[in-house]
């Protein structure tokens, strides 16, 4: 009986926010299985820090993936330095509180569908063109459960991440007959240094919890996990998904 491939080693990465959180977690676990990593972000300084936490043959790259001449120089420099991409993790967002959508300021929406949407567009484009080519690849798009579930308050985060899962299917169906999968991991809420504000809070936490049928929010690992899984060979006739790790959220 064949076993399931979940070799990475020997491919290419670029892990898009990946100088701290999920994307610095899901880049240390790509290098330790022997995948070239490159990292991006917008500071070079915390860039730097999180390449040395890599170890390996990895790269740093300053770049405002909201910006399509950033992400062409980005691609452009690792290219030069890995000699093309297998796998790309569409990590960067942002999220913050907003007015209902009948107040919220232009800028602000534009700040927020910039972070999610735009940044995952112009890189996933990017790699498209490069992985059609290669006819192989990976790509992996963090979402939200947001993009499902209306949530006041995060209504413009909810469109980005909507707009991402449609771009996942999109994307899965172009390119699935030159051997390139396409898919997407939503998470809840997630304990990292960025919802802090959320999940440190005793009273806040405790009404989240109580609607999780698993009873508490997610730790980084579990959102890893599955990303590492649609990297992989793993996955290599699953195309055009959403999988949703948010401890039963959308089930009930």
């Amino acid at each position: 009986m064949a076993k399931i491939n979940f070799n990475i080693a020997g491919k290419t990465a670029l892990v898009t926010g990946g100088s701290r959180g999920i994307g610095l977690e899901i880049a240390k676990r790509l290098s330790a299985g022997g995948v070239k990593v490159a990292i991006c972000g917008r500071k070079q300084d915390a860039l730097e820090a999180a390449r040395k936490e890599l170890g390996g043959d990895s790269l740093a790259v300053a770049a405002h993936i909201a910006k399509e001449e950033d992400v062409d120089r980005m691609f452009n420099t690792i290219i030069e330095k890995f000699g093309g991409l297998d796998i790309l993790i569409n990590n960067v967002g942002m999220n913050i509180f907003t007015p209902a959508i009948g107040e919220i300021e232009n800028s602000l929406w534009q700040k927020i569908i910039d972070s999610n949407l735009n940044g995952t567009y112009y890189c996933s484009k990017k790699a498209a063109k490069l992985m059609k080519e290669q006819k192989s690849g990976k790509i992996v798009s963090i979402t939200s459960t947001a993009g499902t579930k209306a949530s006041p308050g995060m209504g413009v985060y909810g469109i980005a991440k909507a707009g991402i899962e449609m771009m996942t299917k999109v994307l899965a169906a172009e390119l699935a007959p030159f051997n390139v999968q396409v898919n997407a991991v939503a998470p809840g809420m997630v304990r990292t240094d960025f919802s802090k504000p959320f999940w440190s809070n005793p009273e806040f936490l405790s009404v989240l919890v109580s609607r999780i049928p698993m009873g508490r929010i997610a730790e980084i690992e579990d959102i890893v996990n599955p990303v590492l899984f649609f990297a992989s060979e793993g996955s290599s006739f699953v195309t055009g998904q959403t999988l949703f790790v948010d401890g039963g959220v959308t089930v009930v």
